[in-house]
């Protein structure tokens, strides 16, 4: 399958994500059924953070698991992470933690600088999934976890061709809806296609070194939530 365009181009995916920044919260809450929230919960509850913990919420979004780190655990310090400044100024008003426009491939953090990384439907955006992976095993400290949320391949084909097919359904009307254009959630579908499924993602963490992978499926498989322990 051909990757998407914005996911090779950084210059498309921050245009993208700009315009749709001011209707994030709603379309993630339209594309997860209404349940976006309570996965992400679950991954905070999962994490398990310590006093005082060092949190990074990678391709933040408008800062749902900043908020909910901070809620599980007043004492955190957060960082949250994005590479489009309108996110980022969403996340800025609504947590107030401290913010940073960065890649992912490419993190400005020390070794060992956090706890927990926080990952919420980026792994999918991210260009090379590995390389991103690597920083992202890079800057946690050992025995620290990765939690990360996104839409997945099922590994059904019927259902795969069904999900697909659905999802470019809903993303043709939100688009048109609420921007005039298609293709502002189309792009999700179109990225799924070149993705992997929940089981790929979980083996692949292993190899990059977290162990006690464990990964949570919903809607069929088409939505995951991975947990991940740094080794050491």
């Amino acid at each position: 399958m051909s990757t998407p365009a914005e996911r090779l181009d950084g210059r498309l995916m921050r245009l993208m994500f700009r315009t749709i920044a001011p209707r994030y919260d709603f379309i993630t809450r339209v594309f997860s059924y209404g349940m976006d929230w309570g996965w992400k919960q679950l991954g905070v509850q999962k994490a398990c953070l310590p006093d005082g913990a060092r949190v990074l919420d990678l391709a933040c979004g408008t800062g749902d698991f900043s908020q909910i780190a901070l809620r599980s655990q007043p004492g955190a310090r957060v960082v949250a992470v994005d590479l489009t400044e309108a996110m980022l100024r969403m996340a800025l008003r609504r947590v107030g933690t401290m913010v940073v426009c960065a890649d992912a491939e490419a993190l400005p953090f020390a070794n060992a600088s956090f706890d927990c990384v926080f990952v919420g439907y980026g792994l999918r955006n991210f260009p090379d999934l590995s390389r991103a992976l690597a920083e992202i095993h890079r800057v946690i400290r050992p025995g620290g976890t990765l939690v990360s949320l996104d839409f997945f391949l099922p590994t059904s084909r019927v259902w795969r061709q069904f999900y697909l097919a659905y999802l470019y359904a809903q993303g043709a009307f939100w688009g048109l809806l609420l921007h005039a254009r298609p293709r502002v959630y189309t792009y999700i579908p179109d990225s799924l296609r070149s993705f992997i499924s929940i089981e790929d993602l979980s083996s692949l963490l292993r190899r990059m070194g977290f162990a006690r992978v464990d990964a949570h499926a919903y809607v069929f498989g088409g939505i995951g939530l991975h947990w991940g322990v740094k080794s050491g």
